[in-house]
């Protein structure tokens, strides 16, 4: 239908994206383990927001270290704390 009405707009995912589908109970859990897996191996999270309105130019540097001293005591505030020293 949105190729017949011009409208579809398609673009090819490049290096480092993965697509998940989750439309069954078994594919949300591959997709739950994929990004536990990231998570841990890697030290890398996915979709994580702060990240990527920080990347995007979107939050300053001094608002990402808000962020991250507001999650201080969990994982989440130390990978935000991470991101600032690298």
């Amino acid at each position: 239908m949105y190729l017949d009405d011009g409208s579809l707009d398609v673009q090819r995912m490049g290096r480092g994206y993965a697509w998940l589908d989750t439309g069954t109970h078994d594919s949300l859990l591959d997709a739950g383990n994929f990004v536990r897996t990231l998570t841990k191996r890697q030290g890398l999270q996915a979709g994580n927001p702060d990240e990527i309105a920080f990347e995007q130019g979107w939050i300053s540097r001094d608002q990402l270290a808000e962020r991250a001293e507001l999650f201080r005591k969990n994982f989440y505030g130390q990978y935000l704390k991470d991101l600032l020293e690298s």
